[in-house]
């Protein structure tokens, strides 16, 4: 069974439209991981739009299971994973502008700073994953920087809307992941995944961890957070 990372920022999303102390993420993450989440993940962004420092560094203090920080590739990002130290970070692109992250790194345009990098977030214990389309230059590009896990951009896919086109998509992904584990590279795989549309992805097989956060977080505001992460989870089986 492929693992469930459940990723909390619209918790916060909530918390910060009010300027208040509730929702807290924190919370929302304890839950999670009663209801038998395998990690918790958060995107720590540059301009704090939802998740918090505070945040972060608690969960790092009180999580049972494992903390994946998202977040771009700064040099004040980089700083703040050494301090923290989450037991994975994923680097993602980010815009300003953007509702939520649009696609995959260009790996191959940032090799030498990605190269750096990624070497200094090894020598701290920390495992290295890169949000990536499902592209086989990209993968490559991804191996050859040193990354332990790549995290498959799945969004293009959720976003299809005939047949045809999601198995187009889907087989992408099946190519993506055979070239990642040939390389030697873990793979997770996440971005618009939801309770309707994960199933096909997970019976591609090979991909670790699913992370999912919008869905789960917009199930939880109906049902209550344990409901909604048990009834992803065993969409996850296969």
């Amino acid at each position: 069974m492929a693992k469930l990372g459940v990723n909390v920022d619209h918790i916060a999303t909530i918390r910060q439209a009010r300027g208040v102390t509730e929702p807290d993420p924190v919370a929302a993450a304890m839950l999670a991981e009663l209801a038998g989440a395998h990690g918790i993940t958060v995107h720590l962004r540059e301009d704090r739009r939802h998740i918090q420092d505070r945040d972060v560094e608690i969960l790092r203090k009180t999580l049972q299971t494992r903390l994946n920080l998202e977040m771009a590739l700064t040099d004040e990002m980089i700083a703040f994973a050494l301090k923290v130290l989450p037991d994975a970070v994923t680097l993602v692109p980010e815009g300003r502008h953007e509702l939520t992250t649009e696609g995959g790194l260009d790996v191959n345009m940032l090799r030498a700073t990605l190269t750096q990098k990624i070497v200094l977030l090894k020598q701290a214990g920390i495992v290295v994953s890169l949000f990536v389309e499902p592209d086989l230059e990209q993968i490559k590009a991804s191996h050859k920087v040193g990354a332990d896990y790549i995290e498959i951009h799945t969004g293009t896919y959720c976003e299809m809307r005939t047949e045809a086109d999601k198995r187009e998509q889907l087989q992408r992904i099946e190519l993506a992941i055979s070239a990642a584990r040939k390389l030697g590279l873990g793979v997770n795989a996440g971005h618009g995944l939801n309770y309707q549309n994960v199933e096909p992805v997970v019976a591609l097989k090979g991909i670790e961890e699913f992370n999912i956060g919008h869905s789960i977080v917009s199930r939880a505001s109906l049902v209550g957070m344990e409901r909604a992460v048990r009834e992803m989870l065993t969409l996850l089986q296969g």
